[in-house]
């Protein structure tokens, strides 16, 4: 009996963590609704490629077209690409994607980053192919 209900806990938790993975595309859909604004690519770009008062941009590290690999602007550390058509693993983890926009928009605008400048940037980068 007790392997029968460690094997049920074990099926459950891999049901609920592949229910919990996402595309970019359906990570696109739960920050423009709960921005309540349609997602702007070429906003995302602007925002991706822009200085927000704080030293760096997103493209200090990712590169201005992020289809490749760039390198973290003062460690060195390399960076896979930020594209999803050339990383696929990207944006797939949506505890992931949540701790590295809230790190990088504090480097980058000093403050986390809104829904909408989310939905913005990840409509950007999903234009890229």
């Amino acid at each position: 009996m007790r392997t029968l209900s460690r094997t049920f806990f074990v099926a459950s938790f891999l049901v609920a963590a592949v229910a919990h993975a996402s595309t970019p595309a359906e990570l696109l859909a739960q920050y423009s609704a709960r921005s309540g604004q349609p997602p702007e690519p070429a906003r995302g770009q602007q925002f991706f490629s822009t200085r927000h008062g704080k030293e760096w941009s997103c493209s200090s590290c990712h590169g201005a077209t992020p289809v490749q690999s760039g390198k973290h602007a003062s460690t060195g550390k390399p960076i896979n690409a930020l594209a999803p058509a050339f990383e696929p693993a990207r944006f797939s983890d949506p505890a992931k994607v949540e701790k590295w926009f809230r790190r990088n928009c504090n480097d980058v605008v000093g403050r986390e980053c809104t829904d909408r400048e989310k939905a913005d940037v990840l409509s950007w980068l999903i234009t890229l192919k």
